[in-house]
């Protein structure tokens, strides 16, 4: 069988590893030509090297801006599968466009399927890749929309902006959510933990579990906790424990790792 060779755009070093790993271990006709981390980096390489591939595997955010940009500058005329810290409301554009995805923290199973995917394209008599990600580009616009820089909350009878960077967390009780700052003060704001998790930069806050949200900047430290969890130490400290379940630790741990 002829070898598929791929190139790999990630800019965390560990996660592009881990990726190779996967895709070696996956099928030994795969041959990963080179990683890409920037995507400076990547338009360059693409420019000199268009029939050096035959797919990619492309993280969307990147060192130095969104792998979008990658396909303003330069001609992609190959398949693309995204790598993906995103839930359901990119997935959806991905579906609609035919272009694959795979969730970080990766699963060997699903990195198995979106090859399986790229084979049957492969397979089939016709195949369309420009128009496809010109839809897609045009559908995931809202990825590059600019998150909330501050919250109107208000303290002893007026409205002023809270900075979103002074946040070191939010937490909700009793159908309240509250911000706790760096300085140690609390307001309450006037949305719920799901709209925060669509108004809140992903890369900065983590929903780690239904009653915290935490800002990265927050967390001290974590630890082993009973049954697989983790227990993590912020600063400010909580009134609480915060518990991360089991079945969320490595997208915890995926997401300090960035």
């Amino acid at each position: 069988m002829i070898s598929i060779r791929i190139v790999v755009v990630e800019d965390e070093a560990a996660t592009a590893r881990n990726l190779v790993h996967f895709l070696t271990q996956t099928d030994q006709n795969i041959k990963v030509v080179t990683v890409l981390g920037t995507v400076a980096g990547a338009v360059e390489w693409f420019e000199a090297n268009q029939d050096a591939y035959e797919l990619i595997f492309m993280d969307i955010r990147l060192a130095d801006g969104l792998s979008f940009d990658i396909f303003k500058q330069t001609r992609i005329s190959r398949p693309v599968i995204f790598v993906t810290a995103y839930n359901d409301y990119a997935i959806a554009a991905f579906k609609n466009n035919g272009i694959d995805y795979i969730l970080k923290p990766f699963d060997p199973a699903e990195i198995e399927r979106a090859l399986g995917k790229y084979k049957n394209w492969m397979a089939a008599p016709e195949k369309k890749i420009k128009p496809v990600f010109d839809d897609l580009l045009a559908q995931l616009g809202s990825l590059t929309k600019s998150f909330k820089k501050s919250f109107l909350v208000h303290y002893r009878g007026k409205l002023f902006p809270l900075e979103t960077a002074k946040i070191a967390w939010f937490y909700t009780a009793a159908e309240v959510v509250y911000a706790r700052t760096v300085d140690e003060k609390q307001y309450i704001v006037e949305f719920t933990m799901e709209q925060l998790e669509q108004q809140l930069d992903p890369d900065s806050f983590c929903r780690v579990n239904r009653q915290f949200i935490i800002n990265r900047l927050a967390v001290t430290e974590a630890e082993q906790y009973f049954n697989g969890r983790l227990l993590v130490k912020v600063t400010p400290q909580a009134d609480e424990h915060i518990i991360i379940s089991k079945a969320r630790t490595a997208e915890f741990k995926n997401w300090m790792n960035r």
